[in-house]
């Protein structure tokens, strides 16, 4: 993949693993030309995505741990700095941001108390599972779920008054488990416990929180017998992703730049839309905790810029199949944070996840890109659709080596009422794809000394224009003025 388009009013995603079009053209520092064509159906959208689609994960990650160059050191939950002023702005920068605070330690916690942060952060929590229960020797679980430490935890969040938008129990003990695994049929009987807990905590509420399961990685049939025995005890699925493989592969840039590689993730979307659509359940989707790569992530690829390649990817292919809300790991903290763990600085993927969040809304649209497999083409009605003027935002990501993709045809059906688009485009400083530096429209983004995020504005151009996306880079195309049927 080598760079992105979004358009705004229909929003379009294209990530571009060699080179694309809608139509366009690439055209390179070389002088070399490419044609293709996005078609974007903007009768009726195919799926939807929360408002808050874009959450990030706060870790228990250990302090002295340090994975491919990165230590968690003080980005974990025990150590973490919550008055820290770039933390708390690159939070409110979303308004709101879902937070799930959760992880590897979830399942060998004790409760006693919680802290708030106040930053218009929506928050879910992870709960141990495993308390009260023996782990065997082969990771299976014996006895039932003692639910009583977590009633202090929930309890205590009542009294405080906190708000808790979610609780999850366990942490990846699905299928064959991380290091201890809980049959589907006990783990149903396990969220029925939960359940009533919530009734009896939060019976006088008129909304109460959400229960999400099964936080782990997605098998098929461990996925469908738990959720064929609960079908509605809970709101939520949750699945984990770390399509890339291990943090300290050294094939992880080849990876996010292959198409056919990332293609795989379509499989694990696909297969849980069918499950929840044939169960009978009202509960959604959620990716629940994605890095990239396991094992902490890789410094300089899964915090540089290369990794937006993948992650914006991700997002979009996550949302064409109905899933709801996409948790990134990690917020801060590992090799993978949205935040530098030291120094608290936006990585580039904090950028595109922010670009995302205030451009892509909720309905996603058919769209379809001939001319090369590698370039994405995603669209999605515009976050502002307002008035029923029913605008879209477009994505485009080429991922060509030394070269430009031009964009000049727009597809029919779509209606145009003003000559003006706002266009937002992401490179690497010095075009190096494992900097952690990001330029958009060519000025560097970064914090001011108050540890503000600063402004993302675009570019305006005449709707005239072709787009031109350069190659490994990242474009978002915003029309104001598109008027789109399904999004109106």
């Amino acid at each position: 993949m080598g760079s992105l388009l979004v358009l705004v009013g229909v929003c379009f995603l294209v990530v571009w693993l060699h080179h694309y079009s809608v139509d366009s053209q690439t055209t390179g520092l070389s002088g070399i030309v490419v044609d293709g064509s996005v078609f974007i159906n903007g009768s009726a959208s195919i799926a939807s995505i929360d408002d808050d689609f874009i959450c990030a994960t706060l870790d228990y990650g250990p302090p002295d741990v340090c994975h491919q160059g990165t230590c968690w050191g003080n980005a974990t939950l025990f150590t973490l700095d919550l008055s820290n002023p770039i933390l708390l702005n690159a939070i409110k920068a979303f308004s709101p941001l879902k937070i799930r605070m959760g992880g590897t330690l979830q399942d060998k916690l004790i409760y006693h108390s919680v802290n708030s942060v106040k930053c218009r952060a929506i928050v879910t929590f992870g709960l141990n599972a495993l308390y009260g229960r023996t782990v065997n020797s082969d990771g299976s679980v014996h006895g039932p779920w003692d639910s009583s430490n977590a009633e202090i935890l929930l309890r205590y969040t009542v009294n405080k008054g906190y708000t808790i938008h979610g609780w999850e129990l366990g942490n990846e003990l699905s299928g064959q488990g991380i290091g201890a695994q809980i049959s589907a049929q006990q783990y149903a009987s396990d969220i029925k416990t939960l359940q009533n807990l919530l009734d009896d905590i939060y019976g006088g509420f008129e909304v109460k929180p959400l229960i999400l399961a099964p936080g782990g990685f997605f098998d098929a049939n461990w996925f469908k017998d738990f959720v064929d025995h609960t079908t509605q005890m809970f709101q939520v699925v949750t699945h984990h992703v770390y399509s890339l493989g291990a943090g300290y592969d050294d094939n992880l840039t080849s990876r996010i730049l292959d198409p056919s590689y990332l293609n795989g993730m379509a499989q694990t979307f696909s297969s849980l839309e069918s499950i929840l659509k044939n169960s009978g359940t009202s509960a959604v989707a959620w990716v629940g905790e994605a890095g990239g790569a396991y094992g902490g992530g890789h410094h300089l690829v899964t915090d540089a810029f290369v990794s937006s390649f993948w992650y914006l990817d991700q997002l979009a292919m996550a949302a064409t199949y109905n899933t709801k809300t996409y948790c990134r790991q990690t917020l801060i903290g590992g090799g993978y944070g949205l935040l530098n763990s030291s120094t608290f600085q936006p990585n580039p993927d904090y950028y595109s996840a922010l670009l995302w969040h205030r451009l892509m809304g909720n309905n996603v649209l058919f769209t379809n890109f001939t001319g090369t497999n590698k370039l994405r083409a995603y669209s999605h009605c515009s976050k502002n659709s307002v008035n029923g003027a029913g605008n879209g935002t477009l994505i485009l990501q080429p991922q060509i080596r030394s070269r430009k993709s031009k964009f000049s045809r727009i597809s029919k059906g779509l209606i145009f009422d003003a000559n003006i688009r706002e266009e937002y485009h992401l490179t690497a400083k010095d075009r190096d794809l494992h900097s952690q530096v990001t330029l958009l429209n060519g000025k560097i983004l970064s914090v001011d000394s108050s540890g503000n995020i600063p402004a993302l504005n675009p570019i305006q151009v005449r709707m005239s224009d072709p787009i031109l996306v350069a190659s490994f880079s990242v474009a978002f195309a915003r029309f104001p003025s598109m008027n789109v049927t399904a999004c109106r």
